[in-house]
């Protein structure tokens, strides 16, 4: 699936960059990114930034377990810990 950088504008007025991706059985968009914490559930196979990596940009593969930020939208990403006790921001959903 190919996809496109877009910018949405949250409920505070700030925008933050979304990558969007075609279904297309559906044909419909939707958003494949870490700011928007209802696209991610405990059991969500994710990359997530650790504190440490921020600056490397390296990044972690895990299954949520549970959700830290309790805002629906983050611009650096919904902060999680996975089930093997890491925390880290989401910066992608995987499928």
């Amino acid at each position: 699936m190919g996809g496109r950088i877009v910018a949405v504008q949250t409920r505070n007025g700030d925008y933050v960059t979304v990558k969007v991706e075609k279904d297309r059985e559906r044909r419909t968009w939707y958003m494949m990114n870490g700011t928007i914490r209802k696209n991610i559930a405990p059991g969500t196979h994710v990359m997530v930034v650790q504190k440490q990596d921020q600056r490397t940009g390296k990044l972690t593969e895990g299954i949520v377990q549970r959700l830290l930020t309790k805002s629906p939208v983050h611009p650096r990403g919904i902060k999680v810990m996975l089930i093997d006790g890491i925390v880290g921001r989401v910066q992608e959903i995987k499928e």
